[in-house]
């Protein structure tokens, strides 16, 4: 019985750590959500990470996302330190959460100031009906209608001008005071327009400006519309310098120094015409630091994956760019995200060896465990049946030494229980060959015992008595179990 007990306990516990190794399997390799705080809703971030989002999908990525919808930059960052989120797109201008760390550089933005072109749509300017031309005087040549001049040649020209700025949010009023402070240019020397960055155009039809102000990537449509509603026929707007643009960035270390490459923005005649100074900074895809270093490595690896396929609907995506991983980095990389980028990242035996080790450790404790089990249980058998022998030894001097008949019947029964109870065991399969067969020849010499021990109180002969008591013996005869 203690066999069968055992042998079931060796199925359970192999069960066990069986569906304890495909638990730990399934876990280490089904899909994790990251949650991704990004905003505003209609924004250019947000439309981007949707598009990352559904490409994870549909491809049956191990990382997937579940989106955040936040009011804008600052709010997404705060998403990370409140850990409402996993990832999220941050400006570097706005806030930085405290607890998180660079995946990637979403984008990198330009300020531009533009001066739109005299009698351009951004001025109000409206086409004049069609009209046949005053005939000239013979010999007079007829004027042209003089262009009217802006005045604006330079940033401290803004004053007392409305200035447009393109975006949903005061995120970009902000940059733009940071430019105007450096040439003292006071918030309350221009008016502020706001311009929606999905209709420029509209936007400067019923608020025409004196300048126009945007921030973003050079592929932004809203700067190419912007300079077509700056632009006639014949002239094209006019970019402002920011010639401080260093000097802004050592006073206000969120920004960096940087240009406007000419022809960045095409057109018949490619503009700008030449390099513009200007200030710029980055929208960063930020991880929580405690985020697994696994998880943040696998997210970067189909970020970067992504980018071509993501090329056509937004041609931004090519763009994104890994952050600096170095130790000393201004914006410090996330360890998954640097591991992955300078192709250090850890293979599954990597990640899982300790798993692996403690769970070969535990293995062979059980199986170590089992074995000790088993040796116990086959010598408390053991013990058993000596046990057994042991109390028909007993019986059979008991027996050469008993007085009545009654004695000898006590023992006779007593006989009978241990055949009874030893005959059950041998049906479960609880006894070996072995240990039948000292137990049958035990059991004979027992009941020989009493028999001569009544022939001799009955005064019947010891061959009689013994004849009649193997006549009512049966062999012990089982099948080996």
């Amino acid at each position: 019985m203690m066999l069968h007990h055992t042998l079931l306990l060796t199925i359970a516990i192999c069960l066990l750590v069986a569906g304890l190794v495909g638990a730990a399997f399934y876990a280490a390799t089904r899909p994790a959500t990251l949650k991704f705080a990004v905003g505003p809703a209609n924004g250019e971030d947000a439309k981007l990470v949707q598009a990352v989002h559904r490409h994870f999908s549909s491809d049956r990525a191990n990382i997937q996302l579940r989106l955040v919808n936040t009011a804008g930059a600052a709010e997404s960052a705060k998403a990370i330190d409140d850990r409402k989120a996993d990832l999220a797109v941050v400006r570097q201008d706005i806030a930085m959460p405290k607890s998180g760390l660079a995946v990637a550089i979403l984008r990198k933005n330009v300020a531009v100031l533009l001066v739109p072109a005299a009698g351009s749509p951004a001025l109000g300017a409206v086409k004049p009906p069609e009209t046949k031309p005053a005939k000239a005087a013979k010999g007079v040549k007829p004027k042209k209608a003089a262009a009217k001049p802006t005045g604006i040649e330079k940033i401290e020209d803004i004053k007392g001008k409305r200035v447009g700025v393109i975006g949903r949010t005061s995120a970009n009023v902000d940059v733009l005071n940071a430019i105007l402070k450096q040439y003292e240019v006071l918030p309350d020397h221009i008016t502020i327009v706001a311009l929606d960055p999905d209709n420029v155009a509209a936007s400067l039809r019923d608020n025409p400006v004196d300048v126009i102000f945007g921030a973003g990537p050079v592929t932004a449509r809203y700067f190419a519309d912007a300079i077509a509603a700056s632009s006639t026929d014949k002239e094209s707007p006019t970019f402002l310098k920011v010639g401080a643009a260093q000097a802004i960035e050592n006073r206000l270390p969120v920004y960096e120094a940087t240009e406007i490459k000419a022809g960045v923005f095409g057109g018949h005649k490619p503009l700008p015409e030449e390099d513009v100074d200007t200030i710029g900074f980055s929208h960063y895809i930020m991880a929580r630091r405690e985020l697994s270093e696994a998880e943040v490595g696998d997210f970067t690896k189909l970020l970067f994956g992504v980018r071509q396929a993501l090329g056509t609907e937004f041609p931004g995506a090519a763009k994104i760019e890994k952050p600096d991983t170095d130790r000393d980095a201004t914006v410090a990389a996330h360890p998954g995200a640097a591991a992955y980028l300078d192709n250090d990242q850890k293979t599954f035996f990597d990640r899982y060896s300790d798993l692996l080790y403690w769970g070969l450790m535990v293995t062979s404790f059980l199986g170590s465990g089992i074995a000790w089990l088993t040796s116990y249980t086959k010598a408390d058998e053991r013990l058993r049946h000596t046990h057994v022998l042991d109390q028909l030894i007993e019986l059979m001097t008991a027996a050469r030494k008993a007085e009545t008949i009654e004695e000898l019947d006590k023992l006779r029964a007593d006989v009978d229980d241990i055949l009874r109870k030893t005959i059950q065991q041998a049906e479960q399969h609880a006894v070996d060959e072995q240990a039948l067969a000292a137990f049958g020849l035990a059991l004979n010499q027992a009941q020989l015992a009493i028999s001569d021990r009544r022939a001799m109180l009955t005064g019947q002969t010891p061959s009689q008595a013994t004849s009649a008591t193997m006549a009512d013996v049966t062999p012990l005869r089982f099948a080996a179990p």
